[in-house]
């Protein structure tokens, strides 16, 4: 796929995650529910919701990571995807109807770890 258009599958990702994160209610529960309340689960587990922001930053990560092209500049974009994720996850101190909740920072973490590790044995398996 064409380099220029996975930044921009990216760049929009980045945008609706943000969007995501800092609107006051459910935009996705809203849509396939109905009410701004309700939190959908990408998988039913007992982790609940904080499962769904492991696959946000595990797809965020893989994504972004792809289009960095070498370990210097990955290891750069994978600082920058952790403090992202973190003042993402405290907005929710601040915004009405969100929480600041530890095992969602933590699965966000998660998430980016488990995809620094893939993107690591992408250039391993590469060289």
């Amino acid at each position: 796929m064409n380099k220029n258009i996975l930044k921009l599958f990216y760049y929009f990702s980045l945008i609706i995650l943000i969007i995501i994160y800092i609107y006051p209610g459910s935009i996705i529960g809203k849509i396939l529910y109905g009410d701004f309340a309700i939190q959908p689960n990408i998988l039913d587990h007992s982790v609940g919701t904080s499962l769904n922001h492991f696959f946000a930053f595990l797809y965020i990560t893989l994504l972004g990571g792809i289009i960095q092209y070498n370990a210097k500049r990955l290891n750069k974009f994978i600082l920058f995807i952790i403090i992202f994720s973190i003042i993402l996850e405290f907005f929710h101190f601040f915004i009405p109807n969100r929480s600041f909740q530890i095992l969602d920072l933590v699965s966000n973490i998660f998430g980016i770890i488990i995809g620094y590790l893939s993107l690591n044995l992408i250039l391993i398996l590469k060289k």
